[in-house]
């Protein structure tokens, strides 16, 4: 039995830093360093998650293609169930391009019809018995085939039928989607972890308390919204706190930096900390993936994640 279980994207980064904005003006270009890199937000999760010592299942597609293959061996090698990894030869397995500049912000190419857009409902909803106490969604809105209403009922047999605690990271919506649109699903949802971009992007607005406070009526718990640079805010009906990031020299690359902030919550979650906790420990575990190039690469032992929660937790009582 896993502790954690992680829904979501398996894919192969191709990453290129630092590109200069002006790269498609010449015929050729130089960089620093081009390295292939696992991704994707479950996995990256599912990978800290269980160097951290975590029991982690990964329920994902991908293609059965040498790039699918490549991705398995990468997740035996980091001692994740792969078991609920559905393997289909009709589609290809992601690989994005990953263009990251002298700041460490990133641009993505990838294929759109790709496996990381092929994972629908019916393929997870057959694989959710036996899972962890704790289900990570960590890919709303990426793919087509998890609209509305199949992630509605999605996270109504996680809480309802399986009694798990579902947390749900995202990326931008698309479509015009706004928070109206998710009414139905959001109370089946006990943490939401948006970055202060994708949050706004549903609700019109830039102000983090509003939009946590949106977020809570309509029927989330728990809201983290990851703040970057400025950590995260965290509010429910009886929490609200601030929670600083730790101090960064030298960022390379915030690639994953939001994966890694959710598997630190959620490994402090497992851990049964307080929830102002959680946050610090995930802004600590950011904080060492952004110093490297790729998701993960930063991110290889609990020591080093634990010794700066340390620094974050004393940061947040001085603010108070």
């Amino acid at each position: 039995m896993p502790d954690i279980s992680l829904i979501g994207n398996a894919i192969i980064d191709v990453i290129a830093k630092p590109i200069d904005r002006n790269i498609f003006k010449d015929e050729s270009s130089s960089v620093d360093s081009i390295k292939l890199t696992y991704g994707g937000d479950a996995l990256n999760e599912c990978v800290i998650l269980s160097r951290f010592g975590k029991q982690t299942e990964l329920i994902s597609k991908v293609g059965g293609d040498e790039a699918g293959s490549k991705i398995l061996e990468f997740l035996d090698k980091n001692k994740i169930i792969t078991s609920k990894i559905i393997i289909d030869s009709n589609v290809e397995t992601s690989i994005n391009l990953v263009l990251v500049d002298s700041c460490g912000e990133r641009f993505f190419i990838s294929n759109p019809s790709s496996s990381q857009r092929q994972l629908s409902k019916d393929d997870i909803i057959c694989q959710l018995e036996s899972t962890g106490e704790i289900i990570s969604f960590a890919s709303m809105f990426i793919s087509p085939l998890l609209d509305i209403p199949a992630m509605t009922e999605l996270f109504k047999t996680i809480k309802t039928d399986h009694k798990k605690i579902l947390s749900v990271d995202l990326v931008r919506a698309k479509n015009g989607l706004t928070l109206r649109n998710l009414d139905g699903l959001l109370p089946y949802v006990d943490f939401i972890m948006p970055n202060e971009e994708e949050i706004s992007a549903l609700t019109g607005t830039n102000d983090i308390c509003k939009n946590a406070n949106a977020l809570l009526d309509a029927g989330c718990s728990c809201v983290i919204i990851k703040r970057g640079k400025n950590g995260c805010y965290i509010k429910s009906k009886s929490l609200e706190c601030h929670i600083p990031a730790y101090p960064v020299k030298n960022c390379i690359d915030t690639t994953g930096a939001g994966d890694s902030f959710a598997a630190g919550f959620l490994w402090a979650l497992s851990e049964h900390w307080t929830i102002p906790d959680c946050g610090c420990f995930g802004t600590a575990v950011a904080s060492c993936s952004i110093e490297h190039m790729g998701a993960t690469d930063g991110v290889h032992s609990i020591d080093e994640a634990l010794s700066r929660f340390d620094i974050v937790k004393n940061m947040m009582l001085h603010k108070r």
